[in-house]
């Protein structure tokens, strides 16, 4: 059987919308990625929706909005999909899933989330959800409060990494100011990061306003279609993997500071696609919080656990590096509406590879992964996709 094809696609910008209507704000995804892939509504087989939701919006049951708007999907099966900060992701497994057991030949991915509705400190409660409760449920600061902890206990063991973590956020930042969907579009450079200031306090540990993602409303749709399926957008890319792993909930189960179930990921991934990290053109990785992108260097294979900072150090994860990361920005940059997150990072991905990234696009864009995460590397999701000439 022929590896599943992301046909179609459509990227809302991301950004602080406290008047938008959510509602809306999915249908226009939708429509757009429809419209990209050259295929009507009745032509879809299933609908998944990624959106988190967890008390940002009183309304639920987001699977059963798009018919409002799309009224060919009336009879069409739909479903909602969550998983923490992996819910995009999620929600592309679920398509992938109906396209490969063949009940499905054309599937809508929509990936959502409006969070600028509550204030920051509801936000953050919400957000605590994503962690082990009984445990960690009084954390303070929240989910920074979480990442805060990580990075204490990283830098207690390897020694101190905030000039690998400003050289992170500076990278993102300047990536994201040439994206036109990202949440915020300002190459603040590398002092700014680096220095603690009124406008970029300590947060949680030693982690700085900089160091953290943004708080953001957006939305990102797709198509996955059957292998032998191509439509009339003439452009298509090929999943070569597509791996989910999990691991303990509670961070007192495991060692917060090894990423080990996304590194049992990108193994997998990349042993079912048949490559090396070398074989790749691009990362989007889940950078939350700068510490995040940093461990996840380590999990991916770029270094030996506690030599992370040596990746962004040495240049290789730069745009014009060995492995650019996060080339859009990454959620520092462009933002992280959690229910759209793991859908923008396949599309932005995609977009590289079709030669269709505008001011981001590299060089050379073959063959990109993907990694998205929930929690603390709880769910960690690996894909690997490839152009299609």
């Amino acid at each position: 059987m022929h590896s599943p094809l992301i046909n179609g696609w459509y990227h809302a910008p991301f950004g602080k919308f406290p008047d938008i209507d959510p509602e809306r704000m999915m249908a226009d995804a939708a429509l757009g990625a429809l419209n990209h892939a050259g295929l009507d509504a009745q032509q879809i087989d299933s609908v998944h929706v990624g959106h988190f939701n967890a008390g940002f919006l009183y309304q639920d049951f987001p699977s059963a909005l798009l018919a409002n708007h799309l009224p060919a999907l009336r009879f069409t099966p739909a479903v909602r999909v969550e998983n923490a900060c992996s819910t995009g992701s999620a929600a592309i497994h679920s398509a992938l899933h109906a396209v490969l057991s063949g009940q499905s030949r054309h599937a809508l991915v929509v990936g959502f989330e409006k969070m600028n509705s509550l204030p920051t400190a509801e936000v953050g409660k919400i957000l605590l959800k994503c962690c082990y409760t009984p445990e960690e449920a009084n954390i303070e600061n929240g989910f920074a409060g979480v990442f805060g902890n990580i990075a204490s206990a990283y830098f207690d063991r390897y020694g101190d990494q905030s000039d690998a973590l400003a050289m992170i956020a500076a990278k993102n930042h300047a990536n994201g100011a040439l994206n036109p969907y990202a949440h915020m579009r300002r190459d603040v450079g590398y002092d700014f990061c680096r220095t603690p200031s009124d406008k970029n306090p300590f947060v949680a540990g030693p982690l700085k306003r900089s160091d953290c993602s943004l708080i953001s409303d957006g939305a990102a749709a797709l198509v996955i279609s059957r292998g032998d399926q191509p439509t009339g957008s003439g452009q298509a890319v090929r999943f070569r993997a597509a791996v989910q792993v999990n691991d303990f909930l509670p961070l007192s189960r495991r060692d917060p500071t090894v990423f080990e179930g996304a590194a049992r990921a990108w193994q997998q991934a990349l042993s079912q696609a048949r490559l090396t990290l070398e074989d790749l053109s691009l990362v989007e990785t889940h950078d939350c919080f700068t510490i995040a992108e940093l461990l996840e260097y380590e999990a991916m294979g770029l270094a030996e656990r506690g030599q992370g900072a040596r990746v962004i150090a040495d240049g290789v994860s730069r745009k014009d590096g060995r492995l650019p990361i996060n080339p859009s920005g990454g959620l520092k940059s462009k933002g992280h509406p959690i229910g759209a997150t793991g859908v923008s990072m396949h599309v932005m991905a995609a977009m590289q590879l079709t030669g269709q990234a505008g001011d981001m696009q590299l060089p050379r864009a073959d063959r990109a992964g993907v990694f998205n995460m929930g929690g603390a590397a709880v769910t960690n999701y690996v894909s690997i996709l490839e152009s299609v000439r």
